[in-house]
């Protein structure tokens, strides 16, 4: 159940934002999100949801962690990958390229002020340049973001709001970009 009386019982995100006295503040949120999730990136939408789903596992975001890792299912992130992310990063089906960026996001999930060149190194040493670092950032704040506005608001990931957000979530900043031998030459 919400904390805020004026909620339904089953809330979810909208209901929350109409909460502000200007609603036209989220409009900016949605257009960072749409921009930092769906738009150019090293990394693939699915990675993503992979670094988006694994902060909300960190903060224990049932809510985020839900949907998200259901919508990095949609984009072609192998659902084992799930079953031992938590867990044991080293042990779960995750490219090798994208440990480090989990190791990283994990340190500055947990103990932001520790964060140290190595840590940096580590994603570079695997491949990936400093825009993909500076993705797997944005990525992590915004849904440390999204794990406190949810879990501060009270919302309650219940199996009615998990089949919401499973449904919701993939497809919130448009669909999946399919690319086709007529787009790759664009």
């Amino acid at each position: 159940m919400p904390f805020f009386p004026s909620l339904p019982d089953n809330a979810i995100v909208p209901d929350v934002q109409k909460l502000s006295p200007d609603p036209s503040l989220y409009d900016y949120w949605r257009r960072f999100s749409e921009i930092l999730m769906r738009g150019p990136s090293p990394f693939t939408e699915g990675q993503r949801e992979l670094i988006a789903a694994y902060t909300s596992g960190v903060n224990s975001c049932a809510w985020c962690y839900g949907g998200h890792s259901a919508a990095a299912a949609a984009f072609g992130i192998p659902e084992d990958v799930f079953e031992t992310l938590m867990d044991d990063l080293d042990a779960a089906a995750v490219e090798d390229k994208m440990k480090p960026v989990l190791r990283f996001v994990r340190k500055l999930t947990e103990s932001p002020s520790r964060m140290t060149q190595s840590d940096a190194d580590a994603v570079f040493a695997a491949g990936w340049d400093e825009t993909a670092l500076h993705q797997a950032i944005l990525v992590c704040a915004r849904f440390n973001f999204m794990n406190r506005f949810v879990d501060g608001h009270g919302l309650d990931y219940t199996e009615e709001a998990a089949r919401t957000n499973r449904a919701r979530i993939p497809f919130l900043y448009g669909p999946p970009k399919v690319k086709t031998e007529e787009s790759a030459a664009d």
